[in-house]
């Protein structure tokens, strides 16, 4: 999802997290669900997910997105 403050802890097991506005999810998550952020060390590179190839499927390349699906 992304980085968020804890807002504040309700129960041992439980936290409040500072969300956007926008967003449309419920705060109260289970500390089971969240993970303390680790800063990148100096040097270190960010390594992107391998590509996932999947034998016997076609492939496309995308031009361009005509439309886009909001709630």
């Amino acid at each position: 999802m992304g980085l968020y403050k804890a807002k504040r802890v309700i129960l041992l097991n439980i936290v409040e997290l500072e969300l956007l506005g926008s967003m449309r999810i419920h705060p109260v998550v289970n500390v089971s669900r969240i993970q303390r952020y680790k800063e990148l060390v100096k040097g270190q590179k960010k390594v992107p997910p391998a590509l996932v190839i999947i034998e016997g499927e076609k492939e496309y390349e995308v031009e361009r997105l005509l439309n886009k699906r909001r709630k």
